[in-house]
This record gives C-alpha cells, structure tokens and sequence, in this order.
C-alpha cells in the first residue's frame, strides 16, 4: 500500500440511534452499556471511532417499531428488537460537537420527509458541523411506515424511487441556489447578499415541486455526502445516479466484485466518473488475543440470538408477515413478488426459479443474526490481513463495522485491530482534510447554476 490519502480503507460505524445495534441480540450482552436514552452513550462511541481515525459513523433508521409481525408489537417489545429508534439529528449533532475530525452519516426517508425540509436540515447540519455530514438517502420500507404518518399503504417499490429521483433533483438543486460566494455582509456598504448569486429553483414534478431558493447558504461540503444503499436492480439504478458512498452487503471478494462493477457500469450511463464511487460493505469484527478466545467470544454473541429477533426483522425489512404461514409453507411467485420492502432477495430467488420455505427464506437471509454480514472472527492480525485482502483485491473500497455490543466493540476493534490495519499502511493514522467529503477523497460540486467562484 502507498501513503496516498485516497489509497486508504474507508472505515465506517454501522450504527443504529437505538436501545440495540444493527445485531439485535446485542442489547442482550452484558458489556453493553444500557445508557442509550443519554447524548453521552453516542458521544462515547464517536470518541472511539476518531480515536481509531475512522472516517464516519454511518446511523440506519426506520420510522416504525417492527410490527408487522403477527400483527403486533408485542414481540418487538418483549424481545427488545430496535423498538427505540430516535430522531438521528439530535444524535448526529451530539456525536459531532463531541469529536472534531468523525464524520456523521444520517438516515432520511425521500418518502416521508419533504425536499425543501431535507435539503435544509442537512445543510444546517452541514454549517453547524464544519462539514461532517453525510445523508443516507432511503425510501423507506413499509407499511407500518406508512401509517405513522397518516398512510395506509407504502408506495410501490419503483414507485418510491421515481418520487426519490425528483426529490433528489429537487434537493441538489436547493443547495445550488445559493453561489458560494454569494454571502457578502458588507455592513458599511449595507449588503448582506448579492442578488445575482441567489436565485429560485422553480422545480415541478410528477410527485413533488419546490419553489426555492433555500434559506441556508450553500453548505461547506457544496453537497452534504449523499450515501445509498441499494440492492435491488432499481436500487442499484439510483445508487449509481445519485451516490457517492455506496452501501452494499456482500459476503465474498468476488461477489464485491461484481457487484461493484455493475453499480459503476450503471453510473457510467448517467454520464457520471465510475472512479467517483466508493464502495463500502458492513461486516462484524471479533477480535481474541488467540484464535480460539476469538471463536469463544463468537459463540456467546450467537447464542444471544432468537427466533423472534429474525422473523421480526425479515418481516419489517420485506413487509411481509412471516408470522402468518407455518415454517413449512412454500412461498409462491406471486407471493415473492408481494414482498414490497426490500426485494434484492426475493428478485434473486424469483431469478433463479426457486420457491423457498418460509424456513429457507429466513435461513437463507440470516436475517436477525450476525452471519446477516460477514464476520471477521480470530486474532488482530488475522482479521486485519482478511480485511486487507478484501479491499486490496477490489472487493470494496471500505468497511462499516457493525457492534456485536456496544460500545465494547468499536473498543475493542480500535484497541487491537487498527494498530495492525495502520502498521499495514490499509487505513489512515491521521485524519486528511477539513471536511467528511475531503478525508474520503471526494470532489466537491460545482454549482450546477454559478459554477466555481472566480
């Protein structure tokens, strides 16, 4: 490896602003701080993360308690599966005053959050945090979504994406509004901005419209880091038009591999620089001073898994209620083209003719546990020597390491692993840049209306 600043692995936290992280089961272990409703339980993780010079915390969210299970919140509540889920901005405001080079990624649904609201939210955040802040841009998932906020039904699949393509439109092009240099605050001169370098956005679509301008000066970063995570064939489409940090769960090198090239193939048709993506894959990290203390700590963190947590979470992730047939009930194609949440898994099954048990399906998934995501299990410098190859062989550009408990994990991965991964020259020991987007090697945007200031 070379001392290129953007030849370095990309290191992210898969986070969740809630009573667990991403692995259910991890409320359940007993190192995990129980202090998740306090602003210091996120603060200690960030401290953590920049102290093992990662360059963001990435935090998923949905906007439901998982209940489409049996039709009930019952199991969610007892079993404890992500049924506390915050409003990220607070956390992302915590964790960024706390640390002054982390990174901050945010989970924020095009469905049911307007584009004038996200495009400003995210821009203040921008401001307020030097520029440190990436969005996750999702569409949502479910029904349960849908009706906490007055729906009865989730829109489509392609569908939520068609509205996301205008609500993206409509967002980049707020940012815009404003030239960089349009702020003037000349007080003797009694201007605050130049009105040549402020302008509308007069933007109608099909689902959403914006007048514009934004009321926040353009953002440090120009654009907030714009982060996807799709897995369908649609999904994949609108990663490639519109990420920049490409979330993608893969188990093998050569299926990273492949799935890299078809997003950048997909971005090349959208007139956009393939190499202007970086790819990241989650995975867990466990890490044991010999390999058989690794193994036995990885086997007390399966055991904490439970049936429950798995046909909780597959039914909240696809829309489907897993609880309403027998483990042995065959699901048929037209019962796979229901699934209406995330449907990568169920466009694979269909792709390759097979109809699953509900059985198979959850096997198949291992949704609910921590085989859901590669596992990096043995001694630090075993682990980091896998990781390496992961991302030396393009595999992936990066890691965002999900918490087996917290925040014990990120802990231990900072105190074992990373001295490793930096004797390897793999990951940065310093931080590169002012900004999230500088310290990951992006550009930052032209404004597509005043271009560059002179």
């Amino acid at each position: 490896m070379s001392g290129d600043k953007n030849n370095k692995m990309i290191l992210g936290a898969f986070m969740q602003a809630a009573n667990c992280s991403n692995y259910a089961a991890s409320w359940r272990h007993p190192e995990t701080m129980t202090d998740f409703l306090t602003p210091e339980y996120f603060q200690r993780i960030a401290r953590t993360l920049e102290d093992g010079k990662f360059h963001f915390a990435f935090i998923d969210d949905r906007l439901a308690m998982p209940g489409i299970y049996r039709d009930s919140i019952e199991d969610s509540l007892i079993h404890g599966v992500r049924v506390v889920k915050f409003d990220l901005i607070p956390i992302v405001m915590a964790m960024a005053m706390s640390t002054e080079n982390l990174g901050v990624g945010a989970t924020y649904s095009t469905t049911y959050h307007g584009p004038f609201h996200i495009a400003r939210l995210f821009a203040t955040l921008d401001h307020m945090t030097g520029g440190r802040v990436g969005w996750n841009v999702v569409t949502s998932l479910n029904d349960e979504e849908a009706q906490n906020f007055g729906l009865e039904n989730h829109l489509k699949h392609d569908q939520r994406y068609d509205q996301a393509d205008e609500v993206m439109e409509i967002i980049e092009g707020l940012w815009d509004t404003w030239a960089d240099d349009a702020l003037i605050a000349n007080k003797e001169e009694g201007i605050f901005a130049d009105p040549d370098k402020v302008r509308r956005l007069e933007y109608t679509g099909s689902y959403v419209k914006s007048r514009g301008p934004l009321t926040v000066p353009r953002p440090p970063q120009g654009h907030p880091v714009v982060m996807q995570a799709g897995q369908s064939s649609r999904g994949r489409d609108f990663a490639a038009k519109w990420g920049e940090v490409i979330f993608a769960v893969f188990k093998t090198i050569e299926e990273g591999k492949r799935i890299g090239e078809d997003i950048r193939e997909r971005a090349a048709k959208y007139g956009r620089n393939p190499q202007d993506i970086k790819i990241v894959t989650a995975a867990y990290a466990i890490p044991g001073t010999t390999t058989e203390s690794a193994t036995e700590k990885m086997k007390f963190i399966e055991s904490l898994a439970t049936t429950t947590d798995k046909l909780t979470l597959l039914s909240e992730l696809l829309n489907f209620d897993f609880g309403a047939y027998d483990m042995n009930h065959q699901l048929t194609p037209e019962q796979l083209n229901s699934i209406s949440g995330s449907r990568g898994m169920a466009e694979q099954f269909m792709k390759e003719g097979k109809e699953p048990t509900i059985s198979e399906f959850i096997d198949a998934s291992n949704r609910g546990t921590i085989h859901e995501l590669p596992v990096f299990c043995g001694t630090p410098n075993n682990i980091a020597i896998e990781m390496t190859e992961w991302f030396t062989e393009g595999g992936c550009d990066g890691f965002m390491l999900a918490a087996t408990h917290v925040p014990g994990a990120y802990e231990d991965f900072v105190r074992m692993v990373i001295p490793k991964l930096q004797e390897m020259g793999t990951v940065q020991s310093e931080y590169t840049g002012q900004t999230m987007r500088e310290g990951l090697g992006l550009e930052r945007p032209t404004s597509q209306y005043f271009g560059r200031p002179q």
